[in-house]
C-alpha cells in the first residue's frame, strides 16, 4: 500500500515534474505474469525511476548493507527501501548467494516484475561492465522472459557519493523481450549461464550505446576504492 501510496501521491508525481523522465518502448513491458526487467546502473536514483514509469509493482535486489545501518538515517534508509519494493540480498557469495536467488524466485512466482542490474553493482564511471550470471540462473529457474531496460542520464542527476540529485531529465528505453526458454534445463551449466548473461549485456549496450568493458565493475571499484561509495 505504501509503495503505490509513494509512487502516485507522495513522491511520484513531484519526480515526474522536477526531472521529467522521458521513456521508450513501455508497451513491451508485459502487463501480466512474471517477467525480469534487467538494467544497466548508473546511479542509485535508477531504482526510483524505472519503477516510476512502469505501471506495474517492480521489486529490485539491493544490497543488505542499506537495511542494516543504523541511527535515524539508517531507519530512513531501510524504510524507503522497503516502501520502493526492494528486498536486502547477501551479496557474500555461497549460501548467501543462494539465498538471494530464493528471493529473486519468490518474487517470480508470484507472477510479479522483479527488477535486476545485471552488473552487480553500479558503474563507477558510466561505462557498462560485464555481467553477473545469476540474472541468467533467475530467468531459467523461474520460467520467465527478460526485458532489458537502459536508463540514461541519472549518474548526472546523482552520481556515486553525491548527496543532493541535480536538476537534470532522465530517459528510461525499453528493449525487446529475449526468451530463453530453449535453455530451460540448463541452468547448472555455467557455460550457457554466461551466454545468457553476455546476450543481455550486449542488448543494453545496443540500447544505450554505453561504451563496454569486459571486466567485473566490482573488480574497478576494489582498485580505486573512492569508486566505491
Amino acid at each position: 500500500m505504501f509503495y503505490w501510496l509513494l509512487k502516485y501521491i507522495v513522491a511520484g508525481p513531484a519526480l515526474r515534474a522536477i526531472f521529467r523522465p522521458w521513456v521508450i518502448g513501455l508497451e513491451k513491458v508485459p502487463k501480466n505474469g512474471a517477467v525480469i526487467l534487467a538494467s544497466n546502473h548508473l546511479s542509485f536514483i535508477d531504482s526510483l525511476f524505472l519503477p516510476l514509469v512502469v505501471g506495474r509493482h517492480v521489486s529490485f535486489l539491493a544490497k543488505s548493507d542499506y537495511f542494516t545501518r543504523r541511527g535515524l538515517m539508517g531507519w530512513l534508509t531501510k524504510t524507503f527501501m522497503k516502501a520502493t519494493g526492494q528486498l536486502p540480498i547477501d551479496r557474500g557469495g555461497g549460501p548467501a548467494s543462494e539465498a538471494s536467488l530464493n528471493t529473486g524466485l519468490g518474487v517470480l512466482a508470484r507472477g510479479e516484475i522483479l527488477g535486476i542490474y545485471p552488473e552487480g553493482t553500479r558503474s563507477p564511471d558510466g561505462r557498462l561492465y560485464r555481467g553477473r550470471t545469476g540474472v541468467a540462473r533467475m530467468i531459467l529457474e523461474g520460467h520467465v522472459p527478460v526485458v532489458p531496460v537502459v536508463m540514461i542520464g541519472t549518474q548526472t542527476v546523482m552520481p556515486i557519493g553525491s548527496k543532493l540529485p541535480r536538476i537534470r531529465r532522465v530517459g528510461v528505453v525499453f528493449g525487446e523481450p529475449l526468451d530463453f526458454s530453449r535453455f530451460e534445463g540448463l541452468e547448472g551449466d555455467r557455460f550457457i549461464l554466461r551466454s545468457i548473461t553476455d546476450e543481455i549485456v550486449y542488448s543494453l549496450h545496443g540500447l544505450g550505446q554505453q561504451e563496454y568493458v569486459d571486466v567485473y565493475a566490482s573488480t574497478v571499484k576494489e582498485r580505486r576504492p573512492s569508486l566505491a561509495r
